[in-house]
């Protein structure tokens, strides 16, 4: 039974400025916003409870923990901006109350006042890539906006399911690639297991009970056989589908919608990703953002008078190749089954091993990869604020979270071919995406 709890169905306000403080203002935290801020001035989450930014590891004081850990092991992550600039943010400062009246700082101000919206999520997209790749880009680096957060784990199916109902991983419930639904993993994009097609055990609307779009039915232009997929269910079920098959029909059917007069268009593609995953980076990947980027190009073609186009990204990418391994055989000995993915792997303890566990996987991997226990996760909100007890039943016990651009690897978690790119983890290469917009004429 999915608790109530699990799903926040309210309106949050948009922000109108970045807060730096939290609640009891006792910590600084990280303003992601601005692509042009020095890694210097960002700040990190010591495993003691220390916010420091990597210039204080000179410090005396870091240079004496340092004798207990390396200066890597020392920082936490980075985490998602939720209170701030994060794809969370999107849907309600869009579809809210105001609409674009009033909206965030950390949007592209030509949003403000739009009458018609078109927010493109480009599967894969991640800031930093985009910015080693403007040559290729040159519609897409021509548009107004920065970088804004995703949210955590930095996978798909957590990451569209956040930017469709505007909630984080730890509110909806989809807090992975692959989730424990007790004592049974679920691949959240077929929906099932080895053993077959889950959704009649785990229908959709149950174990993501929140609705997506403020509960609105917009038009969304997906790739027409993902429709009526139980994924397709979970993060965009009330909607009206406009399934397309070929992307050059994207900006067509974009320019009929505008013309039409609907106020909000969301579209999706995942060509950027699909050839990150199989080709790594390099031609491929380059030849398809031309193309990703003549796509956004067709679509801007299309505006209308007071409408504007808004691109996004679910994630960004790592390239990580054959730097796959499995977890160290002592850790796997305290391992009952694994869930997650290669860039954040949950491990689930075997009976009453939870500590030793933990102990275990950071002596072996406490070097390469962040290492945390279930409720350091929980209580540091990685995955948002408001964690329930149904999602909190959906985590394993100990996380892996590489720093390095490896992956750790789970023979029940595997595909036709070895991914070339990944991502999940939270390097600033996954967790950065853009935020841009363009006007029509």
């Amino acid at each position: 039974m999915v608790e109530a709890e699990q799903c926040g169905l309210r309106y949050r306000a948009p922000m109108s400025e970045r807060h730096r403080f939290d609640a009891n203002a006792t910590k600084v935290v990280p303003d992601t916003h601005s692509h042009l801020e020095s890694k210097f001035s960002r700040l990190y989450r010591t495993p003691l409870g220390v916010w420091a930014t990597r210039c204080d590891l000179d410090a005396p004081e870091v240079k004496s923990w340092n004798t207990i850990m390396t200066s890597k092991q020392l920082l936490g992550p980075r985490l998602p901006a939720y209170q701030s600039g994060c794809v969370t943010g999107i849907i309600p400062a869009i579809l809210g109350p105001s609409g674009t009246k009033e909206i965030p700082s950390w949007m592209p101000s030509c949003v403000q006042g739009a009458r018609q919206v078109v927010l493109l999520v480009i599967d894969g997209l991640g800031w930093h890539q985009l910015q080693k790749n403007i040559v290729h880009c040159p519609t897409i680096s021509s548009m107004q906006g920065s970088s804004i957060t995703t949210i955590a784990p930095t996978t798909t199916v957590s990451a569209l399911t956040s930017i469709t109902t505007g909630l984080a991983p730890a509110e909806h419930g989809l807090v992975g690639y692959r989730i424990d639904m007790g004592g049974r993993v679920m691949q959240m994009l077929k929906w099932g297991d080895d053993k077959g097609d889950l959704r009649n055990m785990y229908p959709p609307d149950l174990i993501q009970p929140c609705p997506p779009f403020m509960g609105t039915s917009v038009p969304v232009l997906s790739k027409a056989e993902l429709e009526g997929s139980a994924f397709t269910e979970a993060h965009l079920r009330g909607v009206r589908p406009k399934g397309w098959r070929a992307a050059s029909s994207i900006a067509v059917e974009i320019g009929e919608l505008l013309r039409s007069g609907e106020k909000f268009i969301y579209a999706y593609y995942d060509g950027v990703d699909k050839i990150a995953h199989e080709r790594g980076f390099g031609a491929f990947y380059e030849a398809e953002l031309r193309s990703t980027d003549a796509l956004v190009s067709n679509i801007k073609d299309v505006l209308v008078s007071g409408s504007v186009l808004l691109v996004t990204a679910d994630h960004g990418q790592v390239m990580v190749g054959t730097n796959t391994l499995p977890p160290n055989a002592d850790v796997l000995a305290m391992t009952a089954y694994q869930s997650g993915e290669g860039r954040f792997r949950w491990l689930h303890a075997r009976k009453g091993t939870e500590v030793e566990l933990l102990a275990r996987a950071q002596q072996h991997h406490g070097d390469s990869a962040w290492v945390v226990s279930k409720d350091q996760v929980i209580d540091e909100q990685w995955l948002g604020p408001r964690l329930g007890a149904a999602t909190r039943k959906r985590l394993g016990d100990v996380a892996l979270v590489p720093r390095e651009p490896i992956s750790f690897d789970d023979p029940a978690d595997s595909g036709p071919y070895m991914l070339q790119c990944r991502h999940g983890a939270l390097t600033d290469d996954e967790l950065d995406v853009p935020l841009l917009a363009v006007t029509g004429n």
